[in-house]
């Protein structure tokens, strides 16, 4: 058998108007984790797509086990042991964890009834296998993203699976379950299962990756073994360019208070909150996954009812109760959730860019397309979404470009409060940057920035001040120029430490 358990030759694919492979090869061999890295927009997921069946290339070859195959679908890539766990879940939370590693492939017993009894047995043995002491009879519904994640894994390994793609795998995990789903890739690797590991996250790549390929613009950059790269290498070859300054904070002068919140309660989910953000500020919002930051501005926002609280802006009790009051308070939210709450994905950029601020698009009530056009062109610009033309449905840009167009959408409604919710989960270091600098403008035009971060090397690089949450309750409030603006103080009010 070859060593060389896949191996992609000189694969081009080409779209109207884009070039999204350029000859890239790549080979993966049994045991061995191999990165997959580039900027949102690199080429990572056609490439995935079509060593998955889910595209053809227009060039080049593919070889399993040194025998040449052309992978026409999706099941025919399973048949030959090849599975893709992607950055979005594709669980049934309603079914339990049986029906989900079986979807689709079932075991019949007698009378063509579904054999229960030994789907368990197997499911069982399975997430044990990984690590997971489950009750095979629990709904999804009821289990963490991490585990979650382990169900797809275990659905995956269920085949006699030899090549096993990770895409973005740790984006929405906290540090506990990301450690978990490094002991599972260890556990495949020493297995024998060749794995394609996909993330922005170096330190991840660092970790548990033994050689790396880097994409930009659809060509191949480099293939190299890991331990001959540095983080500032790989950085360079995903940009093409030395990005000296992960985190470029330019301090800005801190004027006026634009928002305070006081005592906002939501039974069951958070209690006693009270915090203030002022014109120039960047207010970092800190903590473990759970501890109630984004349900916290669900309510600020007016998207979910607040039990009792008040909220002034400009020292002037104000009443919202649902996002339109939020807008006309100049408050913007970009949501964590960009695909399922932040974009219209089956709409037109310049649509999705607009959305959000109708009544200034429209002439007597009748929306103006060619205002709508014009400002959708100010931020392609501005923004450098890399987009054929403003037409094009959101839903098929990559990540990092549809991240851009959700920010873009509330900075054409001129608000003076930005919520930031995530807004770099899933993107590539270039695109990050970008994002930071877009925080700096916001803050040296006056606006108030609220950056809600799980990624603390982005807290402490980017803001003048952060809140500690855990479980509903504020556990820390300090200053970038306090001596307990670090991570060990930091993550230790996120474990529950009082920290002022």
């Amino acid at each position: 058998m070859s060593n060389e358990v896949m191996k992609l030759n000189h694969i081009t694919k080409v779209f109207p108007g884009v070039l999204a492979l350029d000859d890239v090869s790549l080979t993966l061999k049994p045991g061995e984790v191999h990165g997959l890295l580039g900027e949102n927009g690199a080429g990572k997921s056609t490439l995935i797509k079509c060593m998955t069946g889910l595209y053809t290339p227009d060039e080049g070859s593919i070889e399993i086990q040194g025998d040449e195959v052309i992978l026409k679908s999706l099941s025919m890539a399973k048949e030959m042991g090849i599975s893709c766990i992607y950055q979005e879940l594709n669980i049934v939370s309603e079914l339990s964890i049986t029906d989900n590693i079986f979807l689709g492939q079932y075991i019949k017993g007698a009378g063509h009834l579904l054999d229960y009894k030994t789907m368990d047995r197997q499911s069982r043995d399975i997430m044990q296998r990984l690590g997971q002491d489950l009750n095979p009879k629990t709904l999804l519904n009821k289990l963490g993203i991490g585990q979650q994640q382990m169900i797809e894994i275990g659905r995956a390994i269920l085949k006699d699976v030899k090549i096993l793609i990770m895409d973005e795998p740790t984006s929405s995990l906290s540090e506990r379950e990301v450690k978990e789903l490094m002991k599972v890739v260890r556990i495949l690797k020493d297995k024998g299962v060749a794995i394609l590991f996909v993330s922005h996250k170096l330190e991840e790549v660092f970790e548990i990756c033994d050689v790396v390929t880097i994409l930009r613009d659809g060509k191949l950059i480099k293939t190299a073994p890991v331990s001959e790269m540095t983080h500032a290498s790989l950085i360079e070859s995903m940009v093409g360019r030395s990005v000296i300054d992960l985190f470029p904070k330019k301090p800005a002068e801190i004027k006026e208070e634009y928002i305070r919140v006081e005592n906002f309660i939501r039974y069951g989910v958070f209690e006693d909150i009270s915090f203030s953000v002022h014109s120039g500020e960047v207010l970092g919002f800190s903590g473990l996954v759970g501890a109630g930051r984004t349900e916290l501005f669900r309510c600020v926002f007016g998207i979910d009812e607040v039990d009792s609280g008040k909220i002034f802006i400009h020292n002037k009790e104000v009443k919202i109760t649902n996002p339109r009051q939020a807008i006309s308070n100049k408050i913007a939210f970009v949501t964590e959730d960009r695909k399922g709450e932040g974009l219209v994905l089956n709409e037109s950029v310049y649509k999705n860019l607009t959305m959000s601020c109708m009544k200034k698009m429209s002439d007597r009530m009748i929306l103006n397309n060619r205002k709508m056009k014009r400002a959708s062109e100010r931020n392609i610009r501005s923004l450098r979404i890399k987009t054929p033309d403003d037409s094009t449905p959101v839903g098929s840009l990559s990540g990092g470009n549809q991240q851009k167009v959700v920010i873009g959408k509330w900075l054409n409604t001129e608000a003076d409060i930005y919520i930031l919710d995530e807004p770099t989960r899933g993107i590539d270091v270039g695109a990050k940057v970008e994002v930071y600098n877009l925080i700096n403008d916001l803050v040296k035009q006056g606006k108030a920035v609220i950056l809600i971060s799980s990624e603390l090397p982005e807290i402490l690089g980017m803001c003048d001040r952060t809140i500690v949450m855990r479980t509903g309750k504020i556990t820390g409030n300090i200053k970038c120029d306090s001596p307990k603006f670090n991570e060990n103080d930091i993550m230790a009010a996120a474990w529950g430490s009082e920290i002022a």
